[in-house]
């Protein structure tokens, strides 16, 4: 799956447009390398998301193509 589409059906960003935007702005990183819209997520990828001053760093346990809200969480787990 795209990165910019994991952000988005996981609710980690709420619109893929603006988790396009943060992919070409380089604020998104998968496995320790700056990721591109189009990078592909697997599971057990680490993602590195800078958010101003904070840092979110996730490990990709699920890829679902569609999700219900409550349901997101279960896509990542939180590490730092």
């Amino acid at each position: 799956m795209r990165i910019d589409k994991f952000l988005k059906v996981s609710r980690i960003i709420k619109r893929r447009t603006v988790a396009k935007d943060a992919s070409d702005a380089g604020v998104v990183m998968i496995n320790g390398k700056e990721a591109k819209p189009s990078s592909k997520v697997k599971e057990g990828d680490i993602l590195e998301i800078t958010f101003g001053e904070r840092k979110l760093k996730i490990k990709v346990l699920n890829i679902k193509d569609s999700t219900k809200k409550e349901d997101a969480v279960d896509m990542y787990e939180v590490i730092e």
